[in-house]
């Protein structure tokens, strides 16, 4: 048989058993038996990760290291013979502690992210991130430094706002968090562990978190994004370039990032500084109701198509909602047109509401929708916002002291019958041995019940005065001159 015949079957066999066994052949032989399996869409095909670069070259250099600086207590004789108060401790028999030898103590540093949001010089960082600080540094990117006075602090939403001496400094454009969805690229960009200029990314994993039960403020952003200590306070950024949110705190098991980082939505924190630089204090609305999340076994039970809203656990006596008609077991679903889905939307609605205006409300009760109308009382500071250093006007300046009220959990969870809580010492009432967490019952003999009191009791005295605190289980009096 001729070679190149043979040749010529082979290659005519081969061919045939590739068109056997091509998908397209497979393809159409399989048609009759299984559905045809849908294509990915081209933009799934084609995603790729987005370039972080020109957004960092472009507002890098608005992110600052913020540096704290914090004078710590002096340790030393609790009390000493030649002290006036030393009598009067012998003579009621009252033991004194004892105490080591006085020396000073190095001061206690911290450092944090900041970013700049006016040309003149205004900062936004953490309220956490300069608490208690004596002296504030802010480091720019290219290594100037500047001391910084705090503006003011509010630690319900943990936002403080800074302000340095200088001008035609690079700033941070503003997004709008309520458009940020879940799945979408977020960057941040601080100094983790003191790593100035960090970059990190990730997704936006879920929006209006009610971190911290009904009585949050805040509905955080949560995001993947790796946030560490020292990356607090500095901006996350949306692709556009604009900021949605201060980074503030992780969930943690290791007090390292464990994937879950939360941000202060941008517009919750331009409110508070606005506020803070315009009268120093910030103003939120109340009702005057505890509220719980409502779940599938009570919704059912109140006869709810489905779990949302928020049920009213508890209604203050003297409180807008009791003068509104709102009821424990009420379920409030709306708040002027705006649904809520879980509890803590609630607190955030009311809050940002200025006291005084009136606010319709949507509830549920008896198994029915019926609508009431309430005037939205204000807050009282009991976690008041701050700036500077202590002084008289928050709380006991000449013993070295800011004091604040007790909340009725505190004093609950203390045993307590105070009603004032020392929040930070300085000398004299460091030296003394008077120390954060104190609660302050009496002075010179006379019980006080408030800070205002406890100013009174100041205005003429002289000399020595002996305080009395309640420190754990145990009371005692504590001798402090008066500056």
């Amino acid at each position: 048989m001729n070679r190149r015949f043979i040749l010529d079957l082979r290659a005519i066999a081969v061919a045939i058993a590739l068109t056997a066994c091509s998908p397209g052949t497979q393809a159409q032989r399989e048609q009759a038996d299984e559905p045809a399996r849908p294509s990915r869409p081209a933009a799934t095909r084609n995603m790729a990760l987005p370039d972080f670069a020109r957004l960092v070259e472009e507002y890098g250099d608005a992110v600052v290291f913020v540096e704290v600086l914090q004078q710590r207590q002096r340790t030393g004789p609790f009390l000493s013979p030649e002290d006036p108060m030393f009598d009067f401790f012998r003579r009621f028999g009252i033991p004194l502690p004892d105490m080591p030898e006085q020396r000073e103590l190095p001061p206690a540093r911290g450092a944090g992210s900041g970013f700049i949001v006016s040309k003149d010089g205004y900062i936004l960082t953490n309220a956490h991130v300069v608490a208690d600080a004596d002296s504030v540094t802010v480091r720019l990117s290219d290594r100037r430094e500047f001391q910084a006075k705090v503006v003011g602090a509010d630690a319900r939403t943990d936002v403080a706002v800074l302000k340095i001496d200088a001008n035609n400094l690079p700033v941070v454009r503003i997004g709008d968090p309520n458009e940020l969805k879940p799945g979408q690229w977020v960057l941040a960009i601080g100094s983790p562990f003191g790593l100035e200029n960090s970059v990190t990314a990730g997704i936006v994993s879920a929006t209006s978190r009610a971190v911290g039960g009904g009585d949050s403020y805040v509905p955080f952003i949560q995001t993947d994004v790796a946030v560490n200590p020292g990356n607090s306070g500095g901006p996350l950024f949306n692709l556009d370039g604009e900021v949605v949110g201060i980074n503030s705190m992780i969930f943690s098991r290791t007090g390292g990032y464990m994937g879950l980082s939360f941000a202060i939505p941008i517009d919750v924190a331009i409110n508070v500084r606005d506020q803070l630089i315009q009268t120093g204090r910030v103003v939120r609305g109340r009702i005057g109701v505890a509220v719980q999340d409502v779940n599938a076994q009570l919704a059912e039970s109140f006869g709810l198509d489905r779990p949302r809203g928020a049920l009213v656990s508890s209604v203050d006596e003297d409180g807008p909602a009791a003068d509104a008609g709102i009821r424990p077991g009420d379920v409030i679903l709306a708040v002027d047109g705006q649904q809520i889905e879980r509890f803590g939307e609630l607190s955030t609605m009311i809050a940002r509401m200025k006291p005084g205006t009136q606010a319709k409300l949507r509830i549920w009760r008896d198994r029915r929708e019926r609508e009431l109308t309430v005037r939205i009382g204000e807050m009282e500071d009991t976690a008041p916002a701050h700036g500077g250093r202590p002084g008289s006007e928050e709380g006991a300046g000449q013993l070295g002291m800011i004091v604040r009220p007790l909340t009725n959990e505190e004093k609950q969870r203390l045993d307590t019958e105070g009603n004032i809580v020392v929040e930070r010492v300085t000398d004299p009432a460091a030296s003394a041995g008077v120390r954060p967490g104190d609660v302050i019952l009496g002075i010179s003999g006379e019980r006080v019940q408030n800070v205002r009191e406890l100013r009174e009791a100041l205005e003429d005295a002289k000399g020595s005065v002996a305080l009395l605190i309640q420190r754990g289980n145990a009371q005692i009096f504590i001798p402090i001159r008066v500056r």
